[in-house]
């Protein structure tokens, strides 16, 4: 199969805003995006503006440039690294004749092409149709051409004649599945929550490597691959801590700088496994050159979710690929919880999972307790749910000293503890 040929447009507006990252930055991932959906730049041209221009986005002396390029190179598709309106895109195709498409276009095109359940492909084709529906009049080449192709996998990719009222009939019926799946989501959240189990969400810059590491701690099988976007359903897997301590690790979407509202609206069902979670495990590729970009683009999504107050722990993966192992130590410092693992190679994952049981250790209670000699069940239940220090058998009593969840500490004082005394424990 031959692959699209791409050619890109980057923008560079000369007065540039505060975490706007650099024109070789926003080359590489765009590179990236249209590696990730089966195409190959050929050629990019950087354009420098004052201003976006209303016609166009770009000027029209930088718009025929683009053609002449295009009557040189054997070109399918012209994207552009800022969104398009609906009518820039069909006065810059009049022109070139070529289909040209933008990167959230782009992103909503890999969201596509990697959705696999119920779930994800009703998200994503929610996305899809709330960015489509304001471009829908007049739409351009993208949508009469039949042949399919980079920014045309999804809705109304071979019918032009799609009106407003059918889109919009789509969206609501979308919308209400997602909400029936938030509902169902929030069932289970508060099955966990009813017997105090603590979550912990993963969190972090697409293909940092937090499959691999939900792989690593809780065998979940998910399918890893070295590029943009591979997971986009949430996973939940229950892990035991080294004190027995038992907690419901998430991975979830990866972030990336500027993720296009339409994804995150409709991954608001997905993300709410962040919102509810009692600590954040941000995985950071630190063997990535522009690793502290990508750590403020994902705080800048936390806060678009209004979760940017949680406690954080910073795991610098893939130490593997990194040289510096004293200036590694020094990155570390610069967190208040951080830890330094190779989730590929499972390199310091003990570490990270005694600081996770520190960070919960207020969901533990520790108790040295004497329990009537006839209930074992109590005994058990201290092996069972927790870390047991000693147990100690007398004539008519058993002495339990032990670490369990703090929802059960109360259980070991039925029998010899007045009932207002269990209060506290419970």
């Amino acid at each position: 199969m031959n692959r699209e040929k791409v050619l890109l447009v980057i923008i560079e507006y000369k007065q540039r805003k505060k975490g706007v990252w650099p024109f070789d930055e926003v080359l590489e991932e765009m590179e990236e995006l249209v590696k990730a959906c089966g195409g190959e730049v050929i050629d990019h041209m950087v354009c420098r503006e004052d201003k976006p221009s209303a016609k166009c986005l770009i000027g029209e002396g930088k718009v025929a440039e683009i053609a002449e390029i295009l009557t040189m190179k054997k070109v399918d598709t012209v994207i552009f690294s800022h969104d398009l309106k609906g009518s820039q895109q069909r006065n810059i195709e009049k022109v070139i004749s070529c289909k040209t498409i933008d990167r959230t276009q782009l992103i909503l095109d890999i969201f596509a092409r990697h959705a696999t359940t119920r779930e994800g492909k009703t998200q994503v084709e929610l996305a899809q149709l709330e960015y489509l529906l304001p471009r829908l009049v007049g739409k351009g080449i993208e949508l009469s051409r039949l042949g399919g192709g980079i920014g045309t996998l999804g809705p109304g990719e071979t019918k032009l004649e799609i009106d407003r009222r059918r889109i919009s009939q789509r969206v609501t019926r979308l919308k209400k599945d997602l909400a029936e799946i938030a509902a169902s989501r929030h069932l289970k959240r508060k099955k966990r929550i009813d017997k105090n189990v603590p979550a912990v969400s993963l969190v972090g810059y697409t293909n940092a490597g937090k499959s691999t590491l939900l792989n690593v701690l809780a065998d979940a099988g998910q399918i890893t691959k070295n590029g943009l976007f591979t997971t986009l359903e949430s996973l939940s897997r229950q892990i035991i801590l080294p004190n027995n301590q038992r907690v419901v690790l998430s991975d979830t979407v990866g972030f990336m700088q500027e993720l296009p509202h339409h994804l995150i609206e409709s991954f608001k069902a997905t993300l709410e496994e962040v919102r509810e979670a009692d600590i954040l495990i941000h995985v950071l590729d630190i063997s990535n050159p522009n690793f502290k970009h990508l750590h403020d683009a994902v705080f800048v999504v936390l806060k678009q979710l209004d979760i940017g107050d949680k406690p954080v722990l910073t795991v610098l993966n893939k130490i593997d690929q990194f040289e510096d192992p004293g200036l590694l130590e020094a990155l570390k410092n610069d967190y208040e919880h951080a830890v330094c693992i190779s989730a590929k190679n499972g390199d310091n994952v003990d570490e990270l999972l005694v600081i996770i049981e520190n960070m919960l250790s207020h969901f533990i209670k520790e108790i040295n307790v004497d329990v009537p000699i006839n209930r074992m069940d109590l005994v058990n239940l201290a092996h069972k749910e927790g870390e047991v220090y000693s147990v100690k058998y007398y004539e008519d009593k058993v002495n339990i000293r032990a670490v369990v969840p703090a929802y059960l500490a109360g259980r070991f004082y039925l029998g010899n503890k007045p009932k207002e005394e269990l209060e506290d424990w419970e």
